[in-house]
């Protein structure tokens, strides 16, 4: 079959290390006795060959016309489960109406919408096991207090729990990417519901972070504030200072300040 040429504007860069391609297939554990995976963007279907080989039933998303092609061709007993589509878009119940788990090796370009989507579909999506940028995984695993701790980071850990695997030079790639890869695992914990207003949660962290060099205080001004509450000690922290629960817990004084005006 001929070859599918690496699209600039898919932000595509195929893997060609099967040791590497095997090493993500292995990491993918099948959390909560989960057996659907559904690989994003499997190209030339690198990873897929391992995939294949793991217990759980495999399904293949993919926007690259070229590549569904080629993928038909060389996976003909996946059948329907080859999909032509675009996963931030695609309705995955259509398919997956159960918990499944995600493997990939993920463009650069729109990686981090794709973990919002993953966000969306929290109460299904048990395990993901991803390359992406490097600098991108360090973000999302990164404790609190690190430089690189972000909006990701909180959001993803108060659902899951995040291991870094490994780092994967740019040489294994075609075309090379300018800078290095990293594989992470994303695994659900055991929160159903957050202890107060999940989307204001959101709100509160993303305004946070969005000076990140002021106290809280003054990164969250726009909030309505209890007086009682303003001169509270955690406002005198930046956002990269509090983990999960601190910030439920200031979603909460939010929400008491929303009801006492």
């Amino acid at each position: 079959m001929e070859k599918v040429k690496p699209k600039k504007h898919l932000g595509q860069h195929f893997l060609t290390d099967l040791s590497i391609a095997e090493r993500i297939a292995q990491a993918v554990k099948g959390h909560d006795g989960v057996n659907k995976v559904l690989e994003i963007g499997p190209g030339m279907g690198v990873l897929t060959d391992f995939l294949l080989k793991n217990p759980q039933e495999l399904y293949l998303i993919e926007i690259d016309r070229e590549s569904i092609a080629y993928l038909h061709k060389k996976y003909p007993q996946l059948g329907e489960r080859i999909i032509e589509g675009d996963y931030l878009k695609y309705d995955a119940s259509r398919i997956l109406p159960e918990k499944y788990s995600i493997a990939g090796n993920f463009p650069y370009n729109i990686s981090s919408q794709i973990f919002f989507r993953v966000l969306e579909e929290k109460d299904r999506v048990t395990e993901v096991v991803c390359m992406l940028q490097k600098e991108v995984a360090m973000r999302i695993a990164s404790p609190k207090g690190n430089k690189d701790y972000g909006i990701l980071s909180v959001l993803l850990q108060a659902w899951y729990d995040i291991e870094y695997l490994f780092t994967v030079p740019p040489t294994v790639f075609n075309p090379p990417p300018k800078v290095n890869s990293g594989v992470i695992r994303l695994t659900r914990n055991s929160v159903q519901k957050l202890d107060c207003d999940e989307k204001l949660f959101f709100k509160v962290v993303k305004g946070g972070f969005s000076t990140r060099r002021k106290t809280l205080r003054n990164a969250l001004k726009s909030f309505e504030l209890s007086e009682d509450f303003r001169s509270n000690p955690i406002l005198d922290k930046r956002a990269e200072q509090l983990g999960v629960e601190e910030f439920v817990f200031l979603t909460q004084q939010i929400e008491k300040g929303r009801g006492s005006n």
